[in-house]
């Protein structure tokens, strides 16, 4: 009988590490984090991932929230 042997997955592994990296740009970044908008283009959150990814700058919520609103 042969042996069970566990291979894994270059996609899934894919996934998790930019599930990881999504998570890290909503903490950094101040946005909420919700793993259904991962690979979602119809959230904005996403897309300033996206941006982020590609090296351009984006939103920082924790500096925009900190601002007085008078």
């Amino acid at each position: 009988m042969a042996k069970y042997e566990v291979k894994s997955n270059p996609r899934v592994r894919q996934v998790f590490n930019d599930l990881e990296a999504y998570l890290a740009f909503c903490q950094d970044y101040g946005y909420k984090f919700d793993e259904k908008d991962l690979y979602s283009t119809r959230s904005y959150i996403f897309r300033q991932f996206q941006k982020f990814v590609a090296g351009k700058p984006v939103k920082n919520m924790w500096e925009l929230d900190a601002k007085p609103r008078f």
